[in-house]
């Protein structure tokens, strides 16, 4: 039972004396019941460098939190304890009974986001296992950037999941990595207890709708499908089987990467089959699997987790395959689906061959574009006895000129992988990774803007700085904000490379803020008063090449806002972006670097963004107890910066009582029936009842009033009052009065009649026990009694109660 509502606003500013105010007034409790809002804010003093603060809010006496309820602004870190002590980063439901919220960069306004810049990566042997495929970029909601990895063709039960945090060159808080992956949705396990077998050439997808959710090709036991990563929850988010494995004479033992087209995710199995799942609904798509597109590879019937050998891409909304069945005079194919149909493309109607005879494999299938940047066509290389061969099809399934990507330069017995499409300063590229033969790890660049090798990139980019040039790449990951490649391979080495020269480490970094000033108050707007400036912190600036610097500020759907300048001092003026029109912005600032000084050690340059207005709000709800006898709630924060420890006023407001306690009151007015005045004394026998009898008090005389005034509970009713507008005497006799739950109070008054028959009316007016201040009286029922003459006898006895004699009084 919800006793009450109210609202608390408590706005701790810890740089300062702590202020807290009440807002609103108080809220009658709803049908079941309305949850009080907390509100408490924190913005820490003092200069850069910025210092941490916490801030923290018990719950108060008398209530319980509501699960699910405790929001932080941007940029603090939310916690959650049971006792007090020790606090959770998951929330610990109702039993919570101390939250806080933790920002390690707070600002002296406490209205400011940043975001690190991202160091140069060095490269590392990591925890890959020396087949961690192509890398995962993810950005954390602490701001730290994180590569992870899935262990390609690894048995099920072994942990295949990697993450590393480039922020800090140093493996992911929550190891120990690597971990297994599970079709079962939850926190990531640990051990030697996975159930998903990887593929040879995994692809990923993501999902726009949900930031950090990854879908991956699996193999479960008894069915291929699509398995659902969190990273930033940590933990597997399901797996939806599409075929079952155990087919016969095909069987779909494994099945190529995944990747999407309409909101839809796409593989193909082993059977060459395609399969399909909706990214909204996590379930098959409807008819899937659909017909093979391309000729089955490794299907055997009970050669269960048996490599497909091959790749996917996407092109004009369509999905391309390439398969190398490796099986006597078989030779690699591609083939093509068309979503908008459910079957082969136009012109594909089988597959078509795609290597220069038997024994050639492929482990790719990628698009190839114009100089304009459209798609044309897609092509696969093919691993041989000699230099990889690259053949192509137009998108309509016509023989197509491979292109001069370099391919052909790589040695003899090398494999090509799926490239990485970067498509920045106007230049289309394919970054290839590439090893095998002679070559212990390489990458070749193709402009497709150019028709050409990359200008300024060696036709074969080895990389002697990592691992001493042995890093046999599987394939890299582009990340737009420091314009850096990230990339991995069988030799376990995790590094970065320049996009223009191919060198390592990646001399570039950069940092992009999203600034929502709604997001840091509880009200969500009406705090904001102006975006001020973004400022870069601990970068010495003389070690950034001033040409190859840019700022760029955009909106939510990435619309150019601004590109101002970057000042000698750091700063960016943002003041002439209005937040009205721009509710949320996004800054993003990218330097080129001589040297990587100003990182490690500790340090971590940043990139700060920050709005004029209120002082930030940490928001929660709680629910009032059971307790009818509460009457007000409270609520206290404290917390710590580098001034040290601060606290807030205590915040009270008063509680509403809900429905179920609610004094029922009642008022039964009635006259004494007899002629005996004795009889008709407080206290007097009577009887009372509700109609005199006819001719008692003749043409004039003295009524004998009783009022009646009960509280059946469940709690007490206080200012009780008498309305009686005929008899005031009725009413000062009364007074003012307090009924315990479950008594009664009777009232005595008399009345010189005038004038007969009269119909006497009263009610009692009262507060509940506990009522705040300004709630408003509650009346009852009315209730009457009459006073008759001998005028009664010419009024029917069923009118006198209903008006009858009310109209002959008057008259």
């Amino acid at each position: 039972m919800v006793v009450a509502a109210a609202v608390i606003s408590a706005a701790l500013v810890a740089s300062t004396s702590a202020t807290t105010t009440a807002a609103g007034s108080p809220v009658p409790a709803a049908a079941q019941g309305t949850a009080p809002a907390h509100t408490s804010g924190g913005s820490t003093g003092g200069a850069d460098p910025a210092a941490p603060a916490t801030v923290t809010d018990p719950i108060g006496a008398g209530q319980t939190y509501v699960p699910g309820s405790l929001r932080v602004p941007p940029g603090w870190t939310p916690g959650w304890s049971t006792g007090g002590s020790t606090f959770a980063g998951t929330d610990q439901g109702a039993a919570t009974s101390v939250v806080r919220a933790v920002q390690q960069t707070a600002s002296a306004t406490g209205t400011s986001l940043s975001g690190d810049l991202l160091p140069p990566v060095q490269a590392a042997a990591r925890a890959t296992g020396g087949d961690g495929f192509t890398p995962i970029l993810f950005r954390a909601p602490s701001g730290d950037v994180e590569a992870w990895n899935i262990y390609h063709h690894t048995g099920p039960a072994d942990p295949t999941l990697v993450c590393n945090d480039l922020s800090t060159n140093q493996p992911c808080p929550g190891g120990p990595w690597p971990r297994p992956l599970n079709t079962t949705a939850g926190p990531l396990g640990s051990g030697s207890t996975g159930d998903v077998f990887t593929t040879l050439t995994p692809q990923y997808v993501t999902d726009p709708s949900r930031p950090g959710v990854v879908y991956y090709p699996a193999v479960a036991a008894g069915s291929v499908g699509v398995g659902c990563l969190d990273l930033g929850a940590r933990a597997n988010c399901g797996y939806v089987a599409l075929e079952s494995s155990t087919g016969s004479p095909s069987a779909a033992n494994g099945l190529a990467g995944v990747v999407t087209v309409g909101g839809k995710v796409y593989g193909v199995a082993g059977t060459g089959e395609v399969l399909c799942m909706d990214m909204a609904s996590h379930s098959p798509c409807t008819g899937q699997p659909f017909a093979a597109i391309v000729p089955p590879n490794h299907d055997a019937p009970g050669a269960t987790y048996s490599l497909y050998q091959g790749a996917l891409a996407v092109a004009d909304g369509r999905v391309y395959a390439s398969s190398s069945p490796q099986n006597g005079a078989a030779v690699t194919a591609l083939g093509c689906y068309d979503p908008a149909t459910g079957g082969t493309c136009a012109g594909w109607d089988t597959p078509h061959p795609a290597a220069p005879g038997p024994g050639a494999y492929t482990y790719s299938a990628f698009v190839a574009y114009d100089t304009a940047g459209q798609p044309q066509g897609v092509c696969t290389a093919n691993t041989t006895g000699g230099a990889p061969v690259t053949s192509c099809y137009t998108l309509d399934g016509e023989p197509l000129a491979a292109p001069a990507t370099g391919l052909g330069s790589l040695p003899a017995g090398a494999l090509v992988f799926n490239p990485e499409v970067v498509n920045a300063g106007g230049d289309n590229r394919s970054y290839f990774g590439a090893w095998g033969g002679t070559l212990a790890g390489g990458t070749v660049c193709y402009s497709w803007t150019h028709a050409a090798p990359c200008a300024g990139f060696p036709t074969i980019a080895q990389h002697p700085a990592v691992n001493g040039g042995v890093t046999r790449d599987y394939g890299y990951a582009y990340d737009a904000t420091t314009r850096c490649l990230y990339g991995l391979g069988d030799a376990g080495i995790l590094f970065s490379m320049d996009p223009a020269t191919g060198n390592s480490p990646c001399l570039r970094t950069g940092a992009s803020v999203t600034l929502t000033p709604a997001d840091f108050s509880c009200g969500g707007t009406g705090h904001a008063a102006a975006y001020t400036q973004a400022r870069l912190t601990g970068l010495d600036l003389a070690h950034a090449d001033p040409a190859a610097t840019s700022v760029v500020v955009t909106d939510p759907a990435g619309t150019v806002l601004a590109t101002p300048v970057l000042g000698t001092d750091g700063t960016v003026d943002l003041s002439g972006i209005s937040v009205t029109a721009h509710p949320s912005i996004t800054v993003t600032v990218r330097l080129s670097l001589t040297d990587a000084s100003d990182f490690g050690g500790g340090r971590r340059p940043a990139l700060t963004v920050a709005f004029q207005g209120d002082a930030p709000q940490i928001c929660l709800r709680t629910v009032v107890g059971t307790d009818c006898a509460t009457s007000q709630v409270t609520d206290t924060a404290s917390g710590t910066d580098a001034s040290g420890a601060l606290t807030s006023n205590t915040v009270t407001v008063p509680v509403a009582p809900g429905a179920a306690c609610l004094p029922h009151v009642t008022a039964v007015k009635e006259i004494c029936g007899s002629a005996a005045p004795r009889d008709c004394t407080p206290g007097g026998p009577g009887p009372w009842v509700k109609s005199s009898p006819v001719g008692l008090l003749g043409l004039l005389g003295t009524a004998h009033w009783r009022i009646t005034v009960t509280d059946a509970g469940p709690v007490d009713a206080t200012q009780v009052t008498v309305n009686d507008p005929a008899v005031g005497a009725c009413s000062s006799a009364a007074g003012t009065f307090t009924l315990t739950a479950g008594s009664s109070r009777q009232v005595y008054c008399d009345s010189l009649l005038l004038a007969l028959p009269l119909k006497n009316t009263a009610s009692a007016s009262y507060l509940p026990a506990n009522s705040p201040h300004g709630t408003a009286y509650s009346t009852t029922e009315p209730s009457s009694a009459v006073a008759c003459s001998l005028l009664c006898l010419l009024v029917p006895a069923d009118e006198r109660e209903t008006g009858g004699v009310g109209a002959l009084a008057l008259r």
